[in-house]
């Protein structure tokens, strides 16, 4: 209430629709702690519950596709609830994870075009376990030297790199 009598106080007038307006939006699009605590937690806990019931249908690859890539996305999406969408966006392209960003979100719409429209259990199989692989490779941006480290693995086990 306070916020109205202060806008129709004096002053000038698009100072105050700008600030108006400004602290609206925040009032709107904001949520307490506990709010953004129980939020991240219902979204983990789906997109988890999502990728285990995805293990049951697992000998119809399309189904499992559509389970496990949804849970997947409400999963890595659930830490906008801690953070904010427009930080997580920010961090998810930040220039030392553009391209695991990239990479892992292209092989979830593959995964989704093989399991939707091509329907190809083989081209679905091989979506979703690239979109693990992308997935891990993108959660390992986050750990400092993590990738360094995995890929100086793969090399002394694999003789490749990543």
């Amino acid at each position: 209430m306070w916020k109205v009598k202060e806008y129709m106080s004096g002053g000038d007038e698009e100072e105050r629709a700008e600030s108006f307006l400004d602290e609206e939006s925040e009032g709107i699009c904001s949520l307490s702690t506990t709010q953004r605590m129980y939020a991240f937690a219902a979204c983990l806990l789906s997109g988890l519950v999502l990728m285990f019931l995805a293990l049951f249908v697992f000998a119809k690859p399309i189904k499992f596709a559509l389970l496990f890539t949804l849970g997947n996305v409400l999963a890595v999406g659930s830490t906008a609830f801690l953070m904010g969408a427009e930080q997580q966006l920010r961090m998810m392209f930040d220039p030392v994870r553009v391209y695991a960003t990239a990479i892992y979100i292209g092989f979830v719409v593959l995964a989704l075009i093989c399991a939707l429209w091509i329907q190809s259990k083989i081209l679905t199989l091989l979506a979703i376990i690239c979109e693990i692989c992308a997935l891990i490779w993108y959660c390992l941006s986050y750990i400092p030297f993590a990738r360094r480290i995995v890929s100086d693995l793969m090399i002394r086990f694999c003789d490749t790199e990543l």
